[in-house]
């Protein structure tokens, strides 16, 4: 069984935050829609300030938080969910995943030199400028014992909303609509999503429902119903810390019987730790070992936290288990 990470004292000194209302779920009864709004506060300063890099990079992290949040709040298991970008433009690779607990991390990997030119251009830069083509891929993990589940598509559109709405309408044939937005406010990083799906039945239970062709009609009015009013929230609401969220989605859905749900918690999500590192080391050969070694240490560093972790070269290999 792992150490839970508040008894971990291997683990780095990185932020310890939890909001306790990240994510707050949501259905329209009698209507086959359903949605989760995401609101990650202060928590995406934290993660997105662990790296320095430029806004447009840190705004697409901030985004892609708030997605996989949203979505990983779905889980019904232990595991994960994760987002991976592969892609030719200055952001070539993405990384963002969260626990069914709620835990949150982030990686981008940049190309300076294709960033310095896109910076210099002077044009407002799109998600898809970040990414340039490539792919997009979402996981679900629920642990080692079991298979996963992965979609993968092109890239597609200029945001990382339309991005991850052509995955659902091409891989999962899914009708989802996706609002994200990040930007640095006063308070630090803000980030937000509001993801609604269209469901079977006519609320947010699992019940059946009659599919004749008259309640086909009222769902398909339903859903572009939610969708219109959906349309109206704007960035301000959505990372505005100091309106709460119920009062956020009364404005958006109270005329259609909103029914909103226990808010779930997001938190801190970086998983490393030295034990877990030094565990990696122990598989290399001691040739390879003494390769490593820099001014008598090897410097082994978190992509996710950015925090470096220093290994004497007697404390990992054979030279360890001797000792």
């Amino acid at each position: 069984m792992d150490t839970p990470a508040f008894l971990d004292r291997d683990r780095p000194d990185v932020p310890d935050i939890v909001v306790p209302g990240g994510v707050t779920p949501f259905h329209l009864a009698g209507r086959p829609v359903r949605g989760r709004l995401v609101r990650p506060g202060k928590l995406a300063d934290a993660i997105l300030t662990r790296h320095k890099h430029a806004p447009a990079i840190s705004a697409l992290g901030g985004k892609a938080l708030a997605l996989v949040a949203g979505l990983a709040s779905a889980l019904k298991f232990q595991g994960s969910f994760s987002l991976q970008i592969k892609g030719d433009g200055p952001v070539s690779l993405l990384l963002a995943d969260c626990t069914d607990t709620g835990g949150l991390r982030f990686y981008a990997r940049q190309d300076q030199e294709q960033l310095d030119a896109l910076l210099a251009s002077g044009k407002q830069i799109t998600d898809r400028d970040l990414t340039g083509n490539g792919y997009l891929a979402l996981t679900v993990d629920q642990g080692p014992e079991m298979d996963r589940h992965q979609g993968i598509v092109e890239i597609t559109g200029d945001s990382l909303a339309d991005m991850a709405m052509h995955y659902f309408q091409t891989s999962e044939q899914h009708a989802c609509w996706t609002m994200l937005a990040a930007k640095q406010t006063e308070a630090g990083w803000r980030s937000g999503a509001l993801i609604l799906e269209r469901i079977a039945g006519g609320g947010g239970s699992d019940a059946d429902a009659d599919h004749s062709e008259v309640l086909d009609e009222q769902g398909e009015d339903a859903w572009n119903t939610a969708l219109a009013l959906a349309g109206t929230l704007t960035d301000a609401e959505l990372l505005d810390d100091t309106l709460p969220a119920e009062q956020l989605l009364y404005r958006l859905f109270h005329e259609e019987d909103l029914v909103v749900g226990q808010s779930r918690a997001l938190a801190y999500g970086c998983r490393c730790s030295k034990a877990k590192l030094s565990d990696v080391l122990s598989r290399f050969s001691d040739d390879d070992l003494d390769h490593m070694v820099e001014d008598g240490v090897i410097k082994m560093t978190c992509e996710f936290c950015n925090h470096d972790f220093c290994f004497d070269r007697k404390e990992v290999g054979t030279t360890a288990s001797a000792n």
